[in-house]
């Protein structure tokens, strides 16, 4: 989000109220000892921005009255550096992000310098009007200009040493080797991913980049190598780290959502947010004729399927028109804001990114995604039930939108196993294999083991019965 400067005809009264409000936001709405990366570079802007409050507030009881029309120049410059400095900021405490911002803190050290930099200009080109309200406030203007300019920002060494520590993890994929899970461990703990739900988390944020930048035309993107690798990384660390599924359920309070709101929210049971057919949180939800809510890509291709029944019901379908749900959207929103994450609109060239991910981008995403899918298939022919449960969801998610993955999964064997888990009596299980098995179909080796392996008959079965299950 750019940075929007003030309108030229707004009062330095109206000004000065707007930047204090800014700086306060900036100096009590950042908690650096949770951010990935950068806490010392940051607490150092943090510190700024609480030195500034206190000049903009010390100059509005004292001049705000009498505060000179020229002010308006300089303070305008003073407000676009603050945005800058609070966008920056809340990008570095992104959920989802924080992989990304640790292998990229020395271009977010410089941004910062930069914006420290802004800082210090706009307050020595202020009028001494503004910076001579009072001794005070004298004070507090030098602290502001000496701090800004003198502040040694960049990675801290813990920084370093993690990022080090994940590239060599990615040269061991490279070559083939299974990386150390105390190594990998020690990453995930100095970014926060402290759970199979963060780790999701950080493996959405990379794939909607990747994927955002596939669709923009941009395969030849250097950084596509980089997304890629930390995307295998931390679907490695997803598959083999966490025995445990914490589905929706953020380890942290909600950050932004009204009392009244977070209340209900504590009550909402996620998975009754999932769509009947994929078992994914429904992002676009509408409503059948029958009453049952899909998301409505997923109705979508059911119906062009051939299917004139509802999934849950088995009831026929009179209309296939469907209805916006805009009460679960909502409610789905406030979910998903209240673990840090924002509901984009899906997107129409969505189709075309995925068939773009065919080829790994590198040799560590390649190296990487053969590993987990190597300890997936172990798990599911001879892991517990529980570790079966997950591989077999852990499967369907790998399968839904990289057409390598796919590759992957078929030639290390997945879908007999698949197959095999399709008379599993867990309920979830079956699901998930048949969901696993449907977005295998849709590689050409998927198919061919499918028929090979005589599963074409069991899926049909599957899904016919689904219904009445």
């Amino acid at each position: 989000m750019p940075a929007v400067c003030p309108c030229e005809d707004i009062s330095p009264g109206t000004l000065l109220a707007s930047l204090a409000t800014l700086s306060a936001d900036v100096a009590d709405g950042c908690d650096v000892d949770r951010l990935p990366a950068l806490r010392g570079g940051v607490g150092v802007a943090v510190r700024v921005a609480g030195l500034l409050r206190e000049f903009l507030e010390e100059v509005r009881w004292a001049a705000a009255a009498e505060l000179p029309g020229g002010s308006v120049l300089g303070m305008s410059e003073l407000h676009v550096a603050l945005q800058k400095m609070r966008f920056l900021l809340e990008d570095c405490g992104r959920k989802g992000a924080r992989m990304w911002v640790l292998m990229n803190a020395e271009a977010v050290a410089s941004e910062l310098r930069v914006v420290l930099g802004s800082v210090a200009t706009a307050m020595d080109v202020l009028p001494a009007g503004v910076v001579a309200a009072s001794d005070d406030a004298r004070e507090f203007a030098a602290l502001v200009s000496q701090q800004a300019w003198r502040a040694a920002v960049r990675p801290d060494e813990e920084d370093s040493r993690a990022a080090r520590s994940v590239r060599s993890m990615l040269a061991r994929f490279r070559s083939g080797a299974t990386p150390d899970a105390e190594d990998a461990r020690l990453v995930l703990g100095r970014v926060g991913v402290a759970s199979w739900w963060d780790c999701s988390q950080e493996v959405s944020f990379l794939e909607a980049e990747m994927l955002e930048r596939l669709e923009a035309g941009g395969e030849n993107d250097n950084d596509l190598v980089l997304i890629s690798g930390l995307l295998t990384f931390l679907l490695y660390c997803r598959v083999v780290l966490f025995d445990r599924i914490d589905y929706g359920k953020a380890d942290e309070p909600a950050p932004a959502p009204a009392p009244r709101a977070a209340s209900y929210l504590a009550r909402i049971n996620p998975e009754g947010l999932q769509c009947p057919i994929t078992l994914e949180l429904m992002t676009d939800p509408v409503t059948l004729a029958t009453g049952q809510t899909y998301d409505r890509a997923s109705i979508k291709r059911w119906v062009k399927s051939g299917c004139r029944t509802c999934p849950v019901t088995g009831e026929k379908l009179r209309s296939a028109d469907v209805v916006p749900n805009v009460a679960v959207r909502g409610i789905v929103e406030q979910l998903l804001l209240s673990s840090g994450v924002s509901l984009h609109e899906p997107s129409s060239k969505h189709r075309c990114a995925v068939d773009k991910t065919a080829s790994p981008f590198g040799a560590a995403a390649a190296g990487g995604a053969r590993l987990a899918v190597a300890f997936l298939v172990s798990k599911l022919c001879r892991g517990t039930p529980e570790e079966q449960k997950k591989a077999t969801y852990e499967c369907r998610k790998l399968s839904k939108r990289n057409v390598f993955h796919r590759a992957c999964l078929v030639d290390a064997g997945a879908v007999p196993w698949l197959l095999h888990l399709l008379s599993s009596p867990d309920a979830s299980v079956q699901d998930n294999a048949v969901a696993g098995l449907l977005n295998l179909s849709k590689h050409p080796a998927g198919r061919r083991a499918l028929v090979e392996a005589g599963g074409l008959g069991l899926i049909v079965d599957a899904v016919s019965l689904a219904p009445q299950s």
